[in-house]
């Protein structure tokens, strides 16, 4: 065990003395970060393109878990035309009955947890070992993170780290390297719902400590923004907290040349965002089914993203519309928690989970369909807009974007509820609907899409004399994307 870990300490020093002089990054990605795109800020700028993040990803412990072979998969994003991840810090971790996850990454064995502290040489760790000293880092964690943001970028993929997490439970906190019996500066003597409230100045300190430290380390990294805590809404963490970590992260850039855009999740469903920090970004909620929380924050005119859904079922069917949904609607970033990747299975083949949600090699293929879909068009220049379509026979599920006279892209699928106790009595096979869309006179390219297989089902060039236009589908079962494009 410890000459596998040493062994692979080597490699990824090794690797990363092999990068640019100065720099973990390679050349293509020096001085690229991923930023609000400059003509429209409800989407992302990176590698000069617009961009949408679309993925597929594990339980958020590719880096804090030894045992999870992060470079396969990434492998596996980057072969299915993804390009997003999300990834904690370690910080915070679980056990192995966590929310009855199968093999859950965010759970590692024994001795096999790695995060921002270097261990004491005092016994009495919970989750196995000796204590942490929250005075010291670990060096081959910084290493272990690096390469992981190296990895990533060289397979085109954005990532999104997690600094914080509430203690869901007592045993969340019990694992906690902040809790007092954990560590041996006396720090954490508090409850888990006091963890996150500036109500103990010696744990904040250590909080703001780890956060300067993490941003000064990734300084260099363009494909990589912040998100200050997942889903804070529970286990007493205060918005006063959150911004205050913000202002941190901040104040440890202002000297960097280039900042990093850092996010906020806001709310599981829908919620409107009052008065948000001026140096926020990104919004993201999770589980929203349907995704009327982008047209209810419009007017925040920043980027609204779903970094997590799940608990609705495993079949694919349930998240690939999700995020064809969600995307549609305006947002610009969709992350389905993907259980079918664990240590064991780090290329996401795991098929007999019991886990809270879906995942498999299938959807991520579906996925990424999705993301070429909108790579193929100026989704920049956009907006959701149903009032063109006038008439949808049979009743659908519906959602438009469209350029005026340019482009109109209409997704089409049978209606299904958030957790559908009885899925296949909402399944529709061999449809074919009939639609009327209103659109000026031009040539125009019709196009319809299988959003399973990725293939055009039909092509038609139409010279159109202007104003409503009967359109009829190729049959489909459960979805379909309408692509109409000016020639």
């Amino acid at each position: 065990m410890l000459s596998s870990y040493v062994s692979q300490r080597l490699l990824i020093v090794i690797a990363i003395a092999l990068g640019a002089a100065g720099s973990v990054l390679g050349e293509e990605t020096r001085d690229e970060f991923i930023s609000l795109h400059p003509e429209n800020a409800r989407y992302f700028q990176w590698r000069g393109k617009p961009t949408v993040l679309v993925t597929s990803g594990e339980h958020y412990g590719a880096v804090l878990n030894l045992d999870f072979d992060y470079v396969r998969y990434l492998d596996e994003l980057q072969r299915q035309g993804l390009n997003h991840t999300r990834v904690f810090t370690g910080v915070y971790r679980e056990d192995a009955d966590a929310f009855q996850i199968t093999d859950n990454t965010l759970a590692p064995a024994t001795n096999r947890f790695i995060c921002p502290w270097d261990c004491s040489n005092v016994p009495g760790y919970h989750g196995g070992g000796n204590r942490f000293d929250l005075t010291q880092w670990d060096d081959d964690y910084f290493l272990r993170l690096k390469d992981f943001l190296r990895q990533a970028a060289q397979r085109g993929i954005v990532v999104e780290l997690t600094l914080f997490c509430p203690m869901y439970k007592d045993s969340m906190w019990d694992d906690s390297p902040m809790k007092s019996t954990n560590n041996v500066n006396e720090v954490g003597d508090c409850g888990r719902e006091e963890v996150y409230a500036l109500k103990h100045e010696s744990i904040t300190e250590v909080q703001l400590a780890v956060t300067r430290k993490v941003i000064q380390e990734l300084r260099d990294f363009g494909n990589l923004y912040y998100e200050v805590c997942n889903e804070p809404y529970f286990g007493g963490v205060t918005s006063e907290w959150q911004h205050r970590i913000v202002d941190e992260i901040v104040s440890t850039e202002r000297t960097f040349p280039h900042k990093h855009l850092i996010s906020l999740n806001v709310a599981n469903g829908r919620q409107r965002i009052e008065s948000p920090h001026p140096d926020v970004s990104i919004f993201n909620f999770h589980y929203c089914v349907p995704p009327d929380v982008v047209a209810l924050n419009s007017h925040v005119n920043k980027v609204i993203g779903e970094n997590e859904t799940g608990f609705r079922g495993s079949a694919d069917v349930l998240y690939r519309t999700e995020g064809w949904d969600f995307l549609m609607a305006g947002g610009a970033l969709y992350n389905n928690l993907d259980y079918s990747f664990s240590v064991q299975r780090p290329d996401g083949t795991l098929v007999d989970y019991k886990s809270p949600g879906g995942g498999s090699v299938e959807l991520r293929k579906q996925l990424g369909i999705l993301k070429r879909f909108f790579d193929e068009m100026d989704f920049v220049r956009m907006k959701p807009d149903h009032s063109h379509v006038h008439v949808l026979t049979p009743n659908l599920t519906s959602s438009v974007l469209a350029t005026i006279g340019k482009t109109y892209v209409v997704y089409l699928h049978a209606p299904l509820p958030n957790k559908p106790k009885k899925l296949e009595e909402h399944l529709r096979e061999n449809i074919e609907v009939t639609l009327q869309l209103d659109f000026p006179a031009g040539d125009y390219r019709v196009v319809w899409l299988n959003p399973v297989t990725g293939r055009l089902d039909a092509v038609e060039e139409i010279s159109h004399l202007g104003g409503k236009r009967t359109l009829v589908s190729p049959r489909f079962a459960n979805d379909i994307a309408l692509r109409v494009t000016q020639r």
